[in-house]
C-alpha cells in the first residue's frame, strides 16, 4: 500500500477509503437501505413541496408543543435503529453453538452490542422522556412556554446531533468495542487504537450538551413560571417528577461530561488520568461514571412515575390517593439515587463496610417506590377502573416492575451481586426495570396524551395488539436470561459451548421477534390513526376526563397555550374548576406576544457534528474552522432581535371558544 502524502493526511487525517467497511456485507445492505429511503423521503419532500413548511413551522420553531414532539419522533426512529442491534445479538447467539461461529464477527458483534446501549439509553429514552416533559410541562403549570424558548430549540437540535454523529460511525469507521460505559483501560488508546472511542465520546458530548441545557430550561421553567395559586404541593403529580428529573439531570450530566473530557484528554493529550500506571487510576472513571450513570436510571423512571399517577387517577375516576406521600417518595428517592452508585461494582474488593453501606442504601431506596405501588394500588381500590390503554399499561407495569424491583434486591446483597452481577441475570434485571418501568411508562403517556397533542384518539385495535406483543414479549425474551444468569452464563459472549444453553437463546430470540412485532404495530397505529383521524376526533377536548390543568385548554392547544392564565386553588385542577363553575371570559382579550422562530439551533447543531468529526477522524482544520464557527454563530445570535409573533386579540376569542365547550362541561 502506497504512503500516504503528508497533504492528503493533513486534509482527511485518519479517513482512508479503509475507513469504509466495504468488507461487511450487513452494513452495505444497511446503508443501501437507509440510502434508498432517503431518497425517497427527498423526493416526496420535493414533491409535496414540504422543505419550506418543515423549515418555518417545525425545524426552527420554540414551540415547546413541537419540539416535545420532535424529541418524541428522534427517540422512535432511534428506536428502530437500536432495537435492530438487538435482533442481531439475539440471532448471533442462538445459532453460535456447536463450533458455529454464527454470523457476527466478534469485532462486529461487540460493536452491537455497545451501540445498541448507547442508543436505547441516550437516544431512545431520554428523548422520548425529554418529549413528554417539553410538551406536557408547561401546560400542567399554566405557562405559555418554557422559560428559554431559543434554548429549548438548541437543546433538542444537539440532541439530534449526537445521533447523527452515532449513526455515522455505522458506515464510516467503526464504534467503541467496550460496552455502552466504556470502562478503561479498554476505552483508553492503547486498547482501543481506533475511531469508534472516539465516535462514543463525542456522540455523547454533543447530545450531552442539549441534555444539560433542556433540564436547566424545564427547571427554572417549573420553579419560576406556574400559574398563580399553584404552590409546590399543588403541583401534578407528573410536574413533581419531572422537577426531581430534571434536578438530577443539572446535578449529573456535568459529571459525564467532565469523565469523557478527562477521558478524552488520555487518548488525544497522553495524560494518564485513567491508565494503570504514571499515577492514573481506571477505578476513578467506574466511580465518576456510575455516580452520573446510576441517577440517570432515575432521571429515565422518575417522569414514567409521574405518567402512572396521572393514569391511574384518570381511570380510577378519583383523586390521587396519598399525594403529600407520593411527593415525598419522590424526594427520597431523587436523594437517595445519588448514594447507591457503588453496587454497580460489589466485586471490585472495597471491603465489607463500603458494600454494606451501598447495599443497605439500595434496599432502602426500594421502600419509596413500594410506596408508590400502595398509592396507585389504593387509588385504584374502589375506583370507577377504565380498563383504556393508558390503564393497561398502567397495570402491565405494576406487574413487570415489582419483579424487576426484587430481583433489583437481590442484586442489592454483596454476596449474591459476586456471584450474578457479570452474568445474564443482571441483563434480565436491568431491561426488567427499564422496559417495564420507562418504555411501558412511556407508551402509556403516548396513548393518553396524543389526544391532548393532536385533538384525535389513537387507534384502540392496533394499540392493544401493540400492547399484548411488547407484554408477552418481554416476558418470552427474558426470562430465559433469568434462567440463564442463575445458570452462571456470564454476559457479552458471542458464542458458547454448552449446547444444553441452546434452547434457552432460541425462546429469547422468538420473545425479541414478539416484540419487534409490537414496535411494528405501534407504528402501525399511529399510521392508521392519522389515516382515520376525523373518525377518530370524538372530542373537542379531553376524551379521558383528565384532572390535572393541560385539560383547560384546546386539543391541540393554540400556539400560546392559555389565552389567560388559570389561577389555581387544588392540586386537582379539574374538579376544582368544575365545582368553582368556570367561565369563559367575555371580553378583557388583549393581544399576545411569543418568540419568533430561529435557525441559529440547527446551524450551531451542524457546525458541532462537523466538529466532533474533525475531532474523529483528526483533521484538525475542519475541527478548527467548525469550532470558530459555532463561537461566530452563537455570538451573532446575541445580537439577533427577536422580532414577537403577535396574535391578535379576535384569533383569541375564537381559539378560546373551544376551551369555554370543555370547562363548562360541553363535549
Amino acid at each position: 500500500m502506497p504512503e500516504t502524502s503528508p497533504l492528503i493526511q493533513a486534509i482527511f487525517g485518519r479517513l482512508t477509503f479503509e475507513s469504509i467497511p466495504l468488507h461487511e456485507p450487513i452494513l452495505i445492505g444497511t446503508f443501501a437501505v437507509v440510502a434508498l429511503g432517503g431518497m425517497a423521503l427527498l423526493y416526496l419532500l420535493y414533491r409535496y413541496r414540504l422543505w419550506g413548511y418543515l423549515w418555518r413551522e417545525w425545524f426552527t420553531t420554540v414551540d415547546h408543543k413541537k419540539i416535545g414532539i420532535m424529541y418524541m419522533v428522534l427517540g422512535i426512529i432511534m428506536l428502530l435503529r437500536g432495537f435492530a442491534d438487538a435482533i442481531m445479538m439475539r440471532i448471533q447467539q442462538s445459532i453460535a453453538f456447536n463450533g458455529s461461529e454464527g454470523y457476527l464477527n466478534a469485532h462486529h458483534y461487540d460493536q452491537i452490542f455497545t451501540a445498541h446501549g448507547v442508543i436505547m439509553i441516550f437516544f431512545v429514552a431520554m428523548p422520548l422522556v425529554t418529549g413528554l416533559m417539553n410538551y406536557i410541562v408547561p401546560l400542567q403549570i399554566g405557562a405559555r412556554d418554557v422559560s428559554f424558548p431559543f434554548l429549548n430549540n438548541f437543546s433538542f437540535w444537539m440532541t439530534a446531533g449526537g445521533a447523527v454523529v452515532v449513526m455515522m460511525s455505522l458506515f464510516i469507521g467503526e464504534f467503541a468495542q467496550t460496552g455502552w460505559l466504556a470502562y478503561p483501560p479498554l476505552s483508553g488508546i492503547s486498547y482501543s487504537p481506533g475511531v469508534g472511542v472516539d465516535y462514543y465520546i463525542w456522540a455523547l458530548q454533543v447530545a450531552g450538551v442539549g441534555t444539560t441545557l433542556s433540564g436547566i430550561n424545564l427547571l427554572v421553567t417549573i420553579v419560576k413560571m406556574r400559574a398563580p395559586g399553584m404552590t409546590m404541593m399543588k403541583m401534578p403529580v407528573f410536574t413533581w417528577t419531572s422537577l426531581c428529573t430534571n434536578v438530577l439531570i443539572v446535578a449529573t450530566f456535568p459529571v459525564l461530561t467532565a469523565v469523557l473530557v478527562l477521558l478524552s484528554l488520555d487518548r488525544y493529550v497522553g495524560t494518564n488520568f485513567f491508565t494503570n500506571d504514571l499515577g492514573g487510576n481506571p477505578m476513578m472513571y467506574v466511580n465518576l461514571i456510575w455516580i452520573w450513570g446510576h441517577p440517570e436510571v432515575y432521571i429515565l423512571i422518575l417522569p414514567a412515575f409521574g405518567i402512572f399517577s396521572e393514569v391511574v387517577s384518570t381511570f380510577s375516576g378519583k383523586r390521587l390517593f396519598g399525594y403529600t406521600s407520593m411527593v415525598y417518595a419522590t424526594v427520597v428517592i431523587t436523594i437517595l439515587s445519588y448514594l447507591v452508585w457503588l453496587h454497580h461494582f460489589f466485586t471490585m474488593g472495597s471491603g465489607a463496610s463500603v458494600n454494606s453501606f451501598f447495599g443497605i442504601t439500595t434496599m432502602i431506596i426500594s421502600i419509596p417506590t413500594g410506596a408508590k405501588i400502595f398509592n396507585w394500588l389504593f387509588t385504584m381500590y374502589r375506583g370507577r377502573i377504565r380498563f383504556e390503554l393508558p390503564m393497561m399499561w398502567t397495570v402491565a407495569f405494576m406487574l413487570t416492575f415489582v419483579i424487576g424491583g426484587m430481583t433489583g434486591v437481590l442484586l442489592a446483597v454483596p454476596p449474591a451481586d459476586f456471584v450474578l452481577h457479570n452474568s445474564l441475570f443482571l441483563v434480565a434485571h436491568f431491561h426488567n426495570v427499564i422496559i417495564g418501568g420507562v418504555l411501558f411508562g412511556l407508551f402509556a403517556g403516548i396513548n393518553y396524551w396524543w389526544p391532548k397533542a393532536f385533538g384525535f384518539k389513537l387507534d384502540t385495535f392496533w394499540g392493544t395488539l401493540s400492547f399484548w406483543f411488547w407484554v408477552v414479549g418481554f416476558w418470552v425474551a427474558f426470562t430465559p436470561l433469568y434462567v440463564l444468569g442463575l445458570m452462571g452464563v456470564t454476559r457479552r459472549l458471542r458464542t458458547f459451548e454448552d449446547p444444553s444453553l441452546q434452547i434457552w437463546f432460541i425462546i429469547a430470540g422468538i420473545g425479541a421477534f414478539i416484540i419487534a412485532l409490537g414496535i411494528a404495530t405501534f407504528i402501525i397505529q399511529m399510521a392508521v390513526s392519522i389515516w382515520r383521524r376525523e373518525a377518530l376526533r370524538e372530542h373537542t377536548g379531553d376524551p379521558w376526563n383528565g384532572r390535572t390543568l393541560e385539560w383547560a385548554t384546546s386539543s391541540p392547544p393554540p400556539v400560546y397555550n392559555f389565552a389567560f392564565t388559570p389561577v389555581i386553588h387544588d392540586n386537582d385542577a379539574w374538579s376544582d374548576m368544575k365545582k368553582r363553575g368556570y367561565k369563559r371570559p367575555l371580553e378583557g382579550f388583549r393581544a399576545i406576544h411569543m418568540p419568533s422562530n430561529t435557525g441559529t439551533g440547527v446551524f450551531l447543531s451542524a457546525l458541532s457534528v462537523a466538529c466532533a468529526f474533525g475531532l474523529i477522524w483528526y483533521m484538525w482544520w475542519l475541527a478548527a474552522l467548525s469550532f470558530l464557527g459555532i463561537i461566530t454563530v452563537a455570538i451573532a445570535h446575541t445580537f439577533n432581535y427577536q422580532r414577537d409573533f403577535y396574535i391578535p386579540a379576535n384569533e383569541v376569542v375564537r381559539t378560546e371558544d373551544a376551551r369555554s365547550q370543555l370547562m363548562n362541561g360541553g363535549r
